[in-house]
């Protein structure tokens, strides 16, 4: 499936008018069936857009994202997960059932915490007043899944695929019913409104809000061609300047304060999504003059060897990250940025102990234990690779990549049964469910635990087109008979 930069909260317009265009009979959507529609929009997301798995950066936005989550009120229907897509535009959007989506761009924008945390929880009272949900009608005779492989064919004829003649009409169809489904002005106002009590509730101001949004709107100065996604799909945005400034000024006069927040932390990551992320040429030449005007700063050292590293000049990164380590040499994160580039070298030995040292100052960091698992398994240490690996996996159970190289690590210690389990498991979480199955009807194969080959069986029979398989197969046991 081709990439593509429309926005994707704009995607998802498309997904919910093609409901609202072939809807026969209605009715409000239930939360069971907000939830598949998310499960079924995650499926094409991760088939059209390239998402950010980088550990330090998905960790962090988790974590500011869960300390909005933890302050909502018991008993939630869905468990929120937060997405970083790459991509350098403005824009965020949440989806049903608690999927919710910032891009590079926007955060890169972005210079402290509070900016971040007040984008999130604007988005969490999105899901949590269902404002795209109670837009939605459902059809008793069109499934979810059908639905969303309709959506997709109008995705990629919006594209310019052309390859879908229906889908590019159905496509015409849904831009011109998108405004019904747009957030109205009282939508945002009520997301501002709840959005600025959870952020009290989880200890900010609130300012990184109005701050965020001051610079959605400013960019909109340089011209049509530049004014961000975000606006387009969030409306009403000098209504909520104003509200925002004037909750600010009330909360402010009533002596409410905030918490301090993780500055540093915010630094690190920030540091290392616009290296690793940003326009590369831009970037290169702003860490240059930061290590210029900084020469104090170890994470102005840091993400110019991060940046250098990207660009392919490996050696001086190693030199700005030695620099870096000069100044904060118990940075876990510099420690494993510089184990990052020595593995990446072909320099194991340095990497492991480089990566080592990352890990005994913080045990469950994740990406160092990730190029520490790699590390080993390029060395032949596989038990200790396995280890790793595992370790990894039970602190972030999302990282898909880990899954991959633990199966790897499996399959060269001839453990083929767990070797298939793991790379079926990884496959399932990339959204390709034709490479999962196959690697699960190999683990059955090969799996002499009973209860293992019943989960097995369980996983198998949600696969899509399943269904379709076992039928073939009944057919040709029929005639074998």
């Amino acid at each position: 499936m081709r990439r593509s930069s429309v926005s994707g909260l704009k995607f998802f317009v498309f997904i919910i008018t093609a409901f609202l265009v072939l809807a026969q009979s209605a009715s409000s959507i239930t939360i069971k069936e907000e939830e598949e529609l998310g499960r079924e929009f995650m499926k094409i997301v991760l088939a059209s857009f390239d998402l950010i798995e980088d550990p330090l950066i998905v960790d962090y936005v988790n974590q500011v994202g869960n300390r909005i989550v933890t302050n909502l009120p018991p008993s939630q229907p869905y468990t929120y997960r937060f997405f970083v897509v790459k991509e350098g535009v403005y824009n965020a959007f949440a989806t049903p059932a608690g999927n919710i989506f910032l891009y590079s761009g926007l955060i890169e924008a972005m210079n402290s915490e509070e900016e971040l945390a007040g984008i999130i929880a604007h988005e969490v009272a999105h899901v949590q007043a269902r404002h795209i949900s109670q837009k939605i009608e459902r059809s008793k005779k069109i499934g979810l899944a059908t639905l969303a492989g309709i959506a997709a064919g109008v995705f990629l004829g919006a594209a310019g695929s052309g390859e879908v003649a229906s889908a590019v009409t159905l496509g015409s169809i849904a831009a011109g019913q998108s405004a019904t489904l747009a957030y109205s002005r009282e939508n945002e106002i009520q997301a501002d409104q709840l959005g600025m009590d959870y952020l009290a509730q989880a200890g900010y101001s609130g300012q990184g809000l109005l701050t965020i949004l001051n610079k959605i709107r400013a960019k909109t100065w340089y011209g049509t061609d530049q004014i961000p996604s975000y606006l387009s799909t969030h409306p009403a945005v000098d209504d909520r300047l104003a509200y925002a400034d004037g909750r600010l000024a009330k909360d402010k006069k009533s002596g409410k304060t905030s918490t301090p927040k993780t500055v540093y932390d915010f630094r690190v990551m920030h540091t290392q999504l616009t290296a690793l992320y940003g326009d590369e040429r831009l970037v290169l030449r702003k860490f240059e003059a930061a290590v210029a005007e900084k020469p104090d700063d170890p994470l102005t050292y840091y993400g110019y060897g991060l940046v250098l590293a990207r660009s392919g000049n490996r050696q001086a990164a190693i030199t700005y990250l030695r620099k870096a380590l000069e100044k904060n040499a118990f940075s876990p994160e510099i420690l494993t940025a510089l184990g990052r580039v020595y593995f990446l070298d072909g320099r194991y030995e340095e990497a492991l102990n480089t990566l080592e040292g990352a890990v005994s100052i913080f045990s469950k960091y994740s990406e160092a234990l990730y190029f520490l698992g790699r590390t080993q398994l390029e060395m032949g240490k596989l038990s200790e690779a396995e280890k790793s690996f595992q370790t990894l996996i039970n602190k972030s159970p999302e990282f898909r990549q880990a899954y991959y190289f633990l199966g790897i690590t499996y399959g060269k210690q001839s453990n083929f049964a767990d070797a298939h389990y793991t790379l079926g498991i990884y496959y399932l979480k990339k959204g390709n469910p034709d490479l999962a199955r196959k690697q699960f009807e190999r683990a059955l194969q090969n799996t002499a635990d009973s209860s293992r080959k019943e989960e097995i069986k369980k996983i198998l029979k949600k696969l899509p087109g399943q269904d379709a398989k076992n039928q073939k197969e009944d057919q040709k046991k029929k005639k074998g008979e």
